[in-house]
């Protein structure tokens, strides 16, 4: 059978997440995201839906589901622990648009209406739609997170974002034989250092600050990346405080514990660091060692108020773990030494460092992946820079995709 393929948004680039899979006159579509700028950027209008699924719960994968699954009779399906968590991150979507004065994209409602949609799957399950076969793999990338294997006369992967190598939080995506391999390519053309390597710098660097007299301030996104760096710091005997949303997400990853890789691990973690509740605590929280919070980029939540506080000494460090895009306080941190705080230039003072800590396979890993999955297509997604990739793959068809071109398949 041949399937219609039509990417809605994150072919060519990093962010927006959406595609769409039409045969047989019924249409599902595979996340539905926005990519978290100022003002956020959303993918193409999505047709009306029969299905949905989410690969997991990041904004640019599931920012903009209520769009379609508050507004259409459609299932959601995606692992109870993304669907919790994207709930959290839609609120939040819906709060900061308000607060800025975005266009706001769904409402209170049809994020309830979302919710209502949603058909939890785990990992190894099958549920067979329109004749065909849909199973629910690991993807290794954050707690929850899947990629979806469709079958009918063929096998098609679609991988989400994927890691293939262990973390501390989660394990890794295996590879799956099939004839169609939609994977990330986020990482195009760039290697990882050694994840024991930037750990060990990471926690020297920590020792060097701290001992000269100085805090560290360690920006961090809620899903996935504060917790990893909890998990990493936990043995440390250091006055450490966690603040923001991923205070949330720690205690919705610990009612999972089967998307977990060590769930003691976690639990220690959360009870060597104290939360921030309120303000008076965060007053406390400043005079500390060690302090994880949002937003990973800068640009919003507790981390402005602790940068307000910290940028005038050189004794202290912004140890930066994640991803900075264009145009975020994070990257213009990193290349002009200041950051935006209402509407002015302010000059940061402490050390900047930045480190490796990505939950996304390399160019290297997905390579290998590709190869272990052993398909006859290869479809690249979620990157600005597929055409790296090419050669290296000259065994397989590889297709690079366009957003809003529709493209077939069969399967």
């Amino acid at each position: 059978m041949e399937m219609k393929y039509r990417f809605l948004g994150g072919a060519d680039m990093v962010g927006r997440m959406g595609m769409t899979m039409e045969a047989n006159g019924k249409t599902m579509l595979v996340e539905y995201g926005l990519s978290p700028t100022k003002p956020p950027e959303f993918p193409l209008p999505a047709p009306k839906v029969d299905h949905v699924f989410l690969t997991h719960a990041h904004l640019d994968h599931c920012g903009m589901l209520p769009q379609v699954c508050g507004r259409n009779d459609c299932e959601l399906f995606t692992t109870p622990l993304s669907a919790q968590i994207a709930e959290l991150m839609m609120n939040d979507t819906l709060k900061i648009a308000k607060a800025e004065e975005y266009v706001q994209p769904y409402n209170a409602l049809e994020i309830e209406k979302t919710m209502d949609a949603v058909v939890p799957m785990s990992y190894g399950d099958t549920i067979t739609l329109d004749g065909i076969d849909v199973t629910m793999l690991d993807a290794g990338h954050i707690p929850g997170a899947a990629m979806f294997a469709f079958e009918k006369d063929v096998r098609t992967i679609y991988s989400g974002d994927i890691h293939t190598e262990s973390q501390r939080l989660v394990g890794k995506a295996k590879p799956s034989d099939c004839t169609n391999l939609f994977v990330e390519g986020t990482y195009a053309g760039r290697s990882h250092p050694p994840r024991k390597e930037t750990e060990k710098k990471f926690l020297a660097k920590i020792r060097e600050v701290i001992d000269r007299g100085g805090t560290v301030l360690i920006p961090c996104f809620a899903v996935g990346r504060t917790q990893e760096i909890m998990l990493l710091l936990k043995d440390l005997r250091y006055d450490m405080w966690v603040d923001g949303m991923g205070r949330s997400v720690t205690r919705l990853f610990m009612e999972y514990p089967e998307y977990l890789k060590d769930f003691r691990a976690l639990k220690d973690a959360k009870k060597r660091f104290s939360e921030v509740r309120n303000a008076g605590q965060r007053d406390y929280a400043k005079k500390g060692n060690i302090i994880v919070t949002t937003g990973g980029m800068l640009d919003g939540g507790p981390i402005l108020g602790y940068l307000r506080n910290l940028k005038d000494d050189p004794k202290s460090a912004i140890l930066l773990v994640g991803y900075q895009a264009e145009d975020t306080n994070g990257r213009m941190l990193l290349e002009q030494g200041c950051i935006n705080i209402d509407g002015e230039a302010v000059r940061i003072e402490c050390e900047i460092q930045k480190y490796d800590f990505s939950a996304h396979a390399d160019h290297g890993q997905i390579v290998k992946f590709i190869e272990e999955c052993d398909p006859d297509n290869v479809i690249f997604m979620h990157s600005d820079n597929r055409d790296l990739f090419l050669p290296d793959l000259q065994d397989y068809n590889v297709i690079l995709p366009e957003t809003g071109k529709e493209f077939r398949l069969e399967v």
